[in-house]
Order: structure tokens, then sequence, then C-alpha cells
């Protein structure tokens, strides 16, 4: 699968899947926010502060997860962009 990408504003979310797990990162001028699930798509979500940054936190659910994220970029988690295929993450 190839990478997914959605845009809101300033703030940029890109999905891939690597070997062992499914990440979706978020860019924007606050920094990086990175949320990833085992690749089988379930277990809980890890958000990092980076593509290879150190885990902070486990949610059960994807909507704590991106409140999380949303945090760490400064914003509400209802303004980050979800790509399509990430739609499903946590469920």
């Amino acid at each position: 699968m190839g990478e997914d990408t959605a845009t809101a504003g300033e703030l940029t979310a890109s999905y891939h899947e690597t070997e062992t797990e499914r990440v979706l990162v978020f860019s924007g001028q606050g920094g990086e926010a990175v949320i990833a699930q085992n690749i089988e798509g379930y277990a809980m979500l890890k958000v990092r502060n980076g593509p290879d940054g150190d885990e902070l936190e486990r949610y059960y659910g994807f909507d704590m997860a991106l409140d999380h994220a949303g945090e760490l970029l400064g914003r509400s988690p209802h303004e980050l962009p979800i790509p399509e295929d990430a739609a499903d993450m946590g469920m």
C-alpha cells in the first residue's frame, strides 16, 4: 500500500504501513505527532513525538490518541486531517 495524505490548513497527515505497523504522521508548524498501531489493526495505539520518536503514551481509542496528538501540535483534535486509509485505526 502506498502513502495516503490529507491536509487541513498548514497541517498535513500522511498514512503508511511498514512491515509491523500502521503509521499516521501529523506535520505542521507545531512539529510532528505520530499515531501507530500494529499491522493487524488491533491492540493499543501508540503516540510518539515523531516517526522515530519515543513512545509517549498508549490508548485503546483513536479519539484519545487524536486528542494527545492534537495536544502535541497545539491544535484541537477536530482540526487534524485524517487520511481515508487511517480512519479505521483503533477499531
